[in-house]
């Protein structure tokens, strides 16, 4: 084995890290901004747990934030305008990334 292996395999296993971390934290982020939302739209309980998961899933429709954006766009349309939706998405992605770190 040489310092070369040793260097690709660290190099691979922080790519791989980095990776899980950024899906965690997007998964997390998207779970925050269905709570927000959900009390926005005046849901608690069950039903803010369960529109929170509408929000989580709603990223898997296409790469990027642009499909969860929508969602909220469209159920927020009267209480919430464009930036503050997209200022909410990045605060809770700080937010998401900082819990996900602390529970490493």
């Amino acid at each position: 084995m040489t310092t070369f292996d040793d260097r690709e395999r660290s190099y691979e296993a922080k790519f791989a890290l980095d990776a899980e971390l950024n899906f965690k934290a997007e998964a997390r982020r998207n779970r925050l901004l269905g709570e927000w939302a959900a009390a926005l739209l005046g849901k608690t309980g069950d039903d803010a747990r369960s529109y929170a998961l509408t929000v989580v899933t709603s990223d898997f429709d296409e790469p990027g934030d642009e499909d969860v954006f929508r969602k909220l766009s469209t159920d927020l349309a009267e209480l919430a305008d464009e930036e503050t939706i997209r200022a909410k998405m990045i605060e809770l992605r700080l937010t998401a990334r900082e819990q996900i770190v602390k529970e490493i």
